[in-house]
């Protein structure tokens, strides 16, 4: 299958500190791809460098067919490759609609600052709340998205990433202070968007890692130590032994 997304041997060095060590991780086209890993294991780190926040000490990161190593966010963005959040979270003061019109009206090139005009554009709203459907928010376009609860407000930051049209969406931790209903909501969400674009997902939720993942990506101390498929992950004996016995073994309590 076509690697939508690969690097090689990416090293990100804070000082004396290694937090990403040579880091080689390929993504294919259409596929979930979970990336897992303990805490402080770099993971975060590789994601702000696939998304241009952070630039790698050395290695290289190449996207849809050409090298993006020094590509800036807002290029990585126009050529699809999308982190969830990159839309500075959600204005918070601002409907749900508004929000995605947004999103839309930075997709067709024009400033964010100039947020006013759009609300005449028939075109952009209609694509905003087709977008508002697709991640479950129709119901809520007119309120305000400060009044929206955790987990809606994180369909909506799914919404502004979907907005900008990726080919793959950078997902680092939807369900973080999800209770059960909502991270259940925002699995069912992605589920849906399965063969529409291609994801990166990190999430700490095994057991929603397990039931969405084509593949998952094992980071340990910054270096990728496996990746395979659910059940390969589950019973390789590096992963166990460095993140996911523990893990299973919490689940299971």
């Amino acid at each position: 299958m076509t690697k939508i997304l690969r690097t090689e041997r990416l090293v990100k060095r804070f000082g004396g500190l290694v937090a990403t060590d040579h880091a080689s991780l390929s993504v294919r086209a259409g596929e979930l791809h979970a990336l897992i890993g303990p805490n402080g294991a770099g993971k975060t780190t590789l994601i702000h460098q696939l998304s241009g926040a952070l630039a790698p000490t050395s290695g290289s990161i190449h996207f849809d067919g050409r090298e993006v190593t020094a590509v800036p966010i807002h290029a990585r963005v126009h050529l699809g490759l999308v982190r969830s959040y990159q839309i500075t979270s959600v204005f918070k003061r601002l409907s749900v609609l508004d929000n995605l019109a947004l999103a839309v009206q930075a997709r067709d090139g024009s400033s964010l600052r100039f947020w006013r005009p759009a609300r005449a554009e028939r075109a952009r709203y209609e694509a905003a709340a087709a977008v508002a459907a697709r991640v479950g928010l129709d119901p809520h376009l007119g309120r305000i998205a400060g009044a929206l609860s955790h987990g809606e407000q994180r369909q909506l930051e799914v919404g502004l990433a979907l907005a900008l049209n990726p080919k793959l969406l950078l997902l680092d931790e939807p369900m973080a202070g999800m209770g059960p209903d909502e991270s259940e909501r925002m699995v069912a969400l992605l589920q849906s968007l399965r063969g529409e674009v291609t994801m990166l997902l990190v999430e700490h939720d095994m057991d929603a890692v397990f039931r969405l993942a084509d593949r998952i990506s094992t980071l340990v101390f910054g270096k990728v130590i496996a990746t395979g498929t659910p059940d390969q992950i589950r019973e390789n004996p590096d992963v166990k032994r460095a993140y996911l016995g523990d893990e299973l073994e919490e689940a299971a309590v």
